[in-house]
C-alpha cells in the first residue's frame, strides 16, 4: 500500500479499533448486568406490603414512610468522608487479601450435637443446639453483589458444597445485604432443603420472588419469636441498615438468639454497638455461645459495625462463655488488614496476639463441637492465620483490658499444622 493510502485508510483503522472497543466494552456491561434486577429481589412496594402484612406498626421511631429505623441515631457514613474514602481507596493495596490460601477444612456431620457451630466463612454458620441445626446467613456465592462479575469477590472458595449440607431445621437471615443475603444459595436451599425461612421483616418479600414457598416463611420484628423443635428463635435488635438498590431501609434488619432446653447461643449477624445487647443479655441470656461480627468496621461508618474491640464488650453484655467470630476473612469489605479484626479481637481479650480460653477462631469449615466439654474452656486452636497477616502480625489496636488465662499463638511465619476434620491440631 502507498503512504497515501495509508494516510487515507488510518482514520478507518482507528473508526474499526474505536467501534471494536465500544463493542467490547457494551459486551462487559451487559455480561456484568446479566440477572441484576432479579438478584436485587422484591420492589420498595412488594417489601412494604410485606412489612405491613407482617403487622408492623407506623410508629415515627421504628418505622414510617416505608422505612424502618434504628432506636438509636444512626449514620451510615459520616458526613464529609468522599475524599478520605476514595484516597484510602486507592492507596490501600492488597492488605485487605490474605497473603497466601486460606487453610479449609471439609467438615463431617454426625448427628446433631447439643452445642456446636461450623463456620463457613464470612456470617455463614451452621448452629447446633439441643439437636436442632439452624443454617444462619448462608452465602454460596461466588461475588457479593447483583453481578455476577462486578464486586467483592470471595478470597477462599467455600469449604462444602451447599447440597452436601445436612438436613437443617431452620435457615434464619440477619437483613437483606448482599453479604448476608445471596439469592442464588437461597433458590438452591429451596431445591435442597425443607426448613423454614426466618427472616426479619419485610425480608420475606425478596423470598418470595425468587421462589421460596409461603409456608416456608416467617417474618418477625424485634422481640418475635418462634419455635423450631425444643428451640424458641428470637429475633433481636441490631444496629445497622438494609438495602440492596437506591433505596434503603424498607426492611428490617437484625440479630437472632436460640434458646433450647440446656443451651443458648446468640447470633449477631452484621451491627454496630448499642446498650440493647446488655438488655437481651439480661433476657434471654447468658449465652453459652456467640458468633459476633468483627470485621468490615471503618472510622467513616462507626455506628453500623463493631470494632473488634466492641465486639469483644458485646460478648461480655450478652453474658457470652465463648466466642466463635464472625465477618470476616472471606470478602474484603473495608479497609483494614485481612488479619486485622481476629489479632485485634485477642489482644482486646487478652493481650497482644495472644489467645483467650474463652474465644475459639476456627479455619473455615471446621466444626466445633462444644458438647460434654466446659463451654468456658473450649479446644484451643493455633494461629492459623498469622501466616497469612500481610506484613506480618503486628497492628496497632486500641488498649484494652486484659483477662487472664489463654497461651501464646503460634509465631507470624509458622506454616499451619496438620487439621483433622473437626478442625482441630
Amino acid at each position: 500500500m502507498s503512504p497515501r493510502r495509508r494516510i487515507a485508510a488510518a482514520p478507518v483503522l482507528v473508526g474499526l479499533a474505536a467501534t471494536g472497543a465500544a463493542l467490547a466494552a457494551a459486551a462487559s456491561v451487559l455480561r456484568a448486568a446479566r440477572g441484576v434486577p432479579s438478584a436485587i429481589g422484591a420492589s420498595a412496594r412488594a417489601r412494604a406490603a410485606a412489612a405491613r402484612s407482617s403487622g408492623v406498626a407506623d410508629d415515627p421511631g421504628r418505622y414510617h414512610d416505608r422505612t424502618f429505623r434504628n432506636r438509636l441515631p444512626t449514620t451510615t457514613l459520616l458526613p464529609g468522608s468522599t475524599g478520605a474514602l476514595l484516597a484510602a481507596a486507592a492507596h490501600r493495596g492488597s492488605s485487605g487479601h490474605p497473603a497466601g490460601d486460606v487453610p479449609l477444612v471439609r467438615p463431617s456431620f454426625p448427628a446433631a450435637a447439643d452445642l456446636a457451630v461450623t463456620w463457613f466463612g464470612h456470617a455463614s454458620v451452621l448452629v447446633e443446639v439441643d439437636g436442632v441445626r439452624i443454617l444462619a446467613d448462608p452465602v454460596w456465592g461466588e461475588r457479593v453483589s447483583p453481578s455476577a462479575t462486578v464486586g467483592p469477590r470471595r478470597l477462599h472458595p467455600v469449604p462444602l458444597p451447599l447440597a452436601d449440607l445436612p438436613a437443617v431445621d431452620a435457615v434464619v437471615v440477619s437483613h437483606d445485604h448482599y453479604d448476608h443475603l445471596d439469592a442464588p444459595t437461597v433458590r438452591e436451599l429451596v431445591r435442597t432443603q425443607t426448613a423454614p425461612f426466618l427472616v426479619p421483616l419485610g425480608v420475606g418479600a425478596h423470598l418470595r420472588r425468587w421462589g421460596v414457598p409461603d409456608d416456608r416463611i416467617v417474618e418477625l420484628d424485634w422481640d418475635g419469636s418462634t419455635a423450631v423443635g425444643p428451640v424458641t428463635v428470637t429475633c433481636t435488635e441490631a444496629r445497622h441498615f438494609s438495602g440492596r438498590g437506591l433505596r434503603r431501609n424498607g426492611t428490617l434488619w437484625s440479630s437472632w438468639a436460640f434458646a433450647g432446653p440446656r443451651h443458648r447461643v446468640y447470633f449477631g449477624g452484621d451491627t454496630g454497638y448499642t446498650p440493647a445487647f446488655a438488655e437481651i443479655g439480661a433476657r434471654l441470656g447468658p449465652f453459652d455461645l456467640t458468633l459476633l461480627p468483627i470485621g468490615a468496621y471503618g472510622d467513616h461508618w462507626p455506628d453500623i459495625h463493631v470494632d473488634p474491640e466492641q465486639a469483644w464488650r458485646m460478648h461480655g453484655d450478652l453474658g457470652g462463655r465463648v466466642l466463635v467470630p464472625i465477618h470476616w476473612a472471606t470478602f474484603d469489605l473495608a479497609f483494614h488488614g485481612w488479619a486485622e479484626p481476629v489479632i485485634r479481637l485477642l489482644a482486646a481479650a487478652h493481650g497482644r496476639n495472644g489467645t483467650d480460653s474463652r474465644i475459639v477462631v476456627p479455619r473455615p469449615g471446621a466444626r466445633l463441637d462444644l458438647s460434654g466439654r466446659p463451654v468456658d474452656r473450649p479446644a484451643a486452636a493455633d494461629a492459623w492465620w498469622l501466616p497469612l497477616a500481610v506484613g506480618g502480625a503486628a497492628v496497632a489496636a486500641p488498649a484494652a483490658p486484659q483477662s487472664p488465662g489463654g497461651s501464646p499463638s503460634r509465631p507470624a511465619g509458622a506454616g499451619p499444622r496438620p487439621v483433622g476434620p473437626d478442625g482441630r491440631d
